[in-house]
């Protein structure tokens, strides 16, 4: 179970999300390569997807969604003292998307950084907040922001991965308070294969592949994913990820109000469910609207709860993200 610095807890006090206007549909993915609405809908559970505009970057996407989560815990710009951005589709190599956000936040000398793991970045970034919140005083209010503009890696001829993919952003505020009852942040739990990496990458670009005309040439600038393997460990490792944490914390499946999945596929949503004897009540399902969003899936799925009114403050939340890397993580919250 979690330990807490003396005197200092975490609570969520915002949450915000943002996806793009622009609505890319099932029937007109069937005019772009070789599928159909029933195909998808059957395989993923995906009815529509939410695509960037051509001028809108990463931090464009995150900039919104951070904007929100700040009105939704009513404090001001000028009270966030560091900003963390998960993203595997950062504006550009260098320097980091998070230094844009906070330029266009409009705040200045505050700490920020990026980092990379992909699907997982929700528990991920909760855990990198949650520690430097009780572990140091030299911080009170952190925003924690996931965002991803996936269509600007998908290879739109390669049916398999390009309808599962959307863009989108989602973003908290997480605080220091010297109240336990206001604590947010039960447990997470973290953990990766890097002999995995290959289920699931991108080639080119890197230090490893510099850009060139052969890499563009042979579509190396797009994600790869080998499905069927990746399906398998995403159920298997987020069921035990789950099933761990809540063992951990002496709690069962029937004490959580809300199970918060990686919004990946809706039939390794539903394998999960079973696994885990999950009722439909209690599943946060939102791909069906907006695909796989990569890091921000999972705190775009709580928000739209919580701004349905379903998921309250007090409400117990089990969130597990799953991701290249392969990486992953559960979180037990409070809200």
């Amino acid at each position: 179970m979690r330990t807490k610095d003396s005197g200092r807890f975490v609570k969520i006090s915002g949450i915000g999300s943002y996806v793009p206007e622009r609505i890319l549909t099932n029937n007109e993915l069937e005019k772009m390569v070789d599928t159909s609405d029933e195909w998808i809908q059957t395989r993923t559970g995906i009815k529509e997807r939410r695509i960037a505009a051509d001028n809108q970057a990463t931090s464009d996407l995150c900039v919104l969604a951070a904007q929100r989560a700040m009105e939704s815990a009513k404090i001001s710009r000028n009270d966030i003292d560091l900003i963390l951005v998960g993203t595997i589709t950062s504006d550009m190599p260098f320097p980091s998307t998070a230094v844009i956000v906070q330029s266009k936040l409009g705040l200045s000398n505050i700490p920020c950084f990026d980092y990379n793991v992909a699907c997982s970045g929700t528990q991920y970034g909760i855990e990198l907040a949650s520690s430097l919140l009780t572990g140091s005083r030299k911080y009170r209010n952190i925003l924690l922001i996931c965002g991803d503009k996936m269509s600007s890696v998908v290879d739109w001829q390669d049916r398999a991965t390009c309808v599962l993919l959307g863009d989108g952003a989602g973003a908290m505020v997480l605080s220091v308070t010297e109240n336990g009852e206001e604590n947010s942040i039960v447990d997470v739990l973290l953990g990766a294969n890097g002999g995995l990496w290959e289920l699931l990458f991108l080639a080119a670009g890197g230090s490893k592949e510099p850009a060139s005309f052969k890499t563009v040439e042979n579509r190396k600038h797009f994600l790869r994913m080998s499905g069927r393997d990746v399906f398998r460990e995403a159920v298997l490792v987020m069921q035990s990820c789950a099933q761990e944490i809540l063992s951990r914390n002496n709690m069962t499946i029937e004490e959580i109000d809300f199970v918060v999945p990686h919004q990946a596929n809706l039939r390794i949503i539903t394998a999960l469910q079973e696994r885990l004897g999950v009722f439909d009540e209690k599943i946060c399902i939102t791909v069906d609207k907006y695909g796989n969003t990569s890091a921000s899936s999972c705190l775009i799925a709580m928000d739209t709860f919580v701004k349905s009114g379903k998921i309250r403050r007090g409400s117990k939340i089990l969130s597990m993200g799953f991701g290249a890397g392969l990486t992953w993580g559960a979180a037990i919250l409070k809200f």
